[in-house]
């Protein structure tokens, strides 16, 4: 699980404020669906909101920390019934034996 500074979930939070939730976990729980979607989610996005259906708010902490621990994802803040979750993208690694073509070596090709 990652670990965020105070500094950096602060900025975190500032940017989940205007998001919407991506991923709804129902009242089955966290199943291994709805993990799957959650990781597909934080690949797209990085930072997301996830609405948790669960009554009891130790049970969605729970989720939350599971969520985590799995995805190996950082949580950013967990109010009322909305968990934020972040998992920074992996940079695509450059192909350093790729030549890029100017203008006029693109139109020979």
């Amino acid at each position: 699980m990652l670990t965020l500074t105070v500094l950096q979930r602060q900025n975190l939070k500032a940017r989940a404020h205007v998001l919407k939730p991506v991923v709804i976990i129902g009242t089955a729980g966290l199943t291994g669906a709805v993990l799957a979607e959650i990781a597909r989610a934080l690949k797209s996005h990085e930072l997301i909101k996830i609405s948790a259906q669960s009554g009891e708010r130790e049970e969605r902490k729970a989720m939350m920390e599971q969520i985590c621990a799995e995805l190996d994802a950082a949580p950013v803040q967990h109010i009322g019934k909305t968990l934020i979750i972040y998992q920074p993208q992996e940079p695509t690694p450059k192909n350093p034996t790729a030549k890029r073509l100017t203008k006029k070596a693109a139109a020979r090709h």
